[in-house]
């Protein structure tokens, strides 16, 4: 008996000795399965596209070539332009509308009488080319940059590179006044010490100057997937991301798609659409004691009261996005065809965004923040390029295939945020944190709102650059 009791003994020492060893595999290659499945959620797949028209080429190697562009005009284009300024039409506005009604038909009266008789096109065009343009083709399609490096480096200094990407009604002409911050420091009195950056501002295809893509489905990872590519043409491992509007989703995008080659990122605008039983807790606590839930007093000042400032006034100014990601085409005709329709519907934005309160001016604010001059330079890169329609099927494309605009994974590269006081929605930090989960730097800005780099282009200057520091010392 207590041979057999050895036996069986041995026997289950035997099993074991095959068992254990299998059943730590199967573990661990569970373990390994669920690792590598959970860093594909973090990243978004880069895959590939074609937006060119018609089918795409076999066999043949795409042009890889950076081709320098200049913009230029002619009489003929000025002629026109005139030709439909002076039929324009107006429709009185009501009594005491201010901008409560839309653009007011008075001051946009005004607006074109100096759109008519004293803007200068042709200078606004010298002022667009004092910056180096360029064409590339990526995936079929023509895609616009411009590209600025530093005229001076100090010895030793690093130069960065830094991708800045526009949204809409905005364009690349958005950063001119900030390139100069960046690219110069030290003549602009921002000695920021180590911090240099050649700046890339691309065009997103079917604005201004970048080709609208011939195919349908072209979203914001669609562009991340271009704008890496373009980085990559440029010869730039490494660099970093900067954005707001959907410039904020196509970075995050392109931090969520090749995490490796994201140095930094940068955004003055983030998208953030958790709900559940937590964030509602939250705001229902947040109005009473903010500290409980993880708000500062500035975020309480900012998000409440909640309904008026997070539901009402997105209502109110959302009306265009309703259009735009349905039937954007319908809507986009009679602009494509009017410079003075295209001018209210765009320069709309530039006063609303910009600050609230200029909703009760009946110029609407815009001279306080810009110059005419400028506000009529981004139009007429919307007018002189036909690209109003397509830059407005840029919703119907995202919405369509993500309507809460959810970030699809985790954001886990040094992350910086700009929060502007007048930007269209508040995010706080503890917020934002549900996504980018490696926030740097997160400041509330003194001034400013929805076009920073256009409004405030010092403020954000010197944010990205305490971002960009703090990173290189990490």
């Amino acid at each position: 008996q207590t041979i057999l009791c050895l036996l069986r003994s041995f026997e289950y020492s035997q099993k074991n000795a095959v068992l254990i060893p299998v059943a730590a595999l199967g573990v661990g290659g569970m373990l390994v399965y669920w690792l590598r499945s959970r860093r594909k959620i973090e990243t978004i797949e880069m895959g590939d596209g074609w937006w060119g028209s018609g089918e795409r080429p076999l066999r043949v190697k795409e042009d890889e070539s950076i081709r320098p562009f200049k913009i230029v005009t002619s009489d003929k284009e000025i002629e026109d332009l005139h030709r439909r300024l002076d039929k324009a039409r107006y429709t009185p506005h009501v009594e005491g509308a201010a901008f409560h009604y839309g653009f007011n038909s008075s001051y946009l009266k005004k607006v074109v009488a100096y759109w008519r008789n004293q803007f200068d096109w042709c200078k606004q065009v010298e002022v667009l080319n004092k910056y180096p343009h360029f064409h590339t083709t990526i995936e079929g399609i023509d895609i616009h940059f411009i590209h600025v490096k530093p005229p001076y480096v100090p010895h030793g200094r690093a130069v960065q590179p830094l991708l800045m990407v526009h949204g809409w009604p905005g364009s690349f002409y958005e950063f001119y006044k900030i390139i100069p911050l960046l690219t110069e420091p030290a003549r602009h009195g921002l000695n920021e010490g180590d911090v240099v950056f050649e700046v890339i501002c691309p065009s997103i295809p079917g604005y201004g100057f970048s080709e609208a893509p011939h195919q349908q489905g072209f979203d914001s990872i669609a562009t991340a997937r271009i704008f890496h590519k373009l980085m990559n043409r440029l010869g730039f491992k490494e660099y970093y991301l900067q954005g707001g509007d959907w410039g904020s989703r196509v970075t995050t995008n392109m931090a969520q798609m090749l995490p490796q080659s994201v140095r930094g990122l940068h955004l003055n605008l983030v998208f953030v659409t958790k709900q559940g039983l937590g964030r509602l807790i939250s705001i229902m606590l947040g109005a009473y004691v903010p500290w409980l839930v993880g708000l500062s007093r500035e975020d309480a000042r900012r998000v409440y009261p909640f309904m008026q400032k997070n539901f009402f006034d997105l209502m109110r100014e959302s009306g265009y996005l309703h259009i735009q990601a349905t039937k954007p085409d319908t809507a986009g005709c009679g602009l494509n065809d009017s410079p003075v329709g295209l001018a209210a519907y765009i320069l709309e934005k530039f006063s609303t965004w910009t600050d609230k309160s200029f909703l009760h001016k009946d110029d609407g604010g815009l001279e306080s923040k810009y110059t005419l001059d400028e506000l009529l330079t981004n139009v007429m890169i919307y007018w002189v390029t036909s690209s109003i329609v397509s830059s407005m099927r840029y919703y119907k494309e995202n919405f369509s295939k993500d309507p809460n605009l959810n970030a699809h994974s985790s954001v886990r590269v040094p992350t910086g945020i700009a929060a502007f006081p007048q930007e269209i929605v508040h995010t706080p930090l503890t917020w934002a944190k549900d996504v980018y989960k490696n926030i740097i730097t997160y400041t509330y800005m003194p001034r400013g709102g929805h076009f920073a780099a256009f409004e405030e282009p010092k403020l954000l200057a010197q944010d990205i650059m305490q971002f960009v520091r703090k990173v290189e010392q990490l």
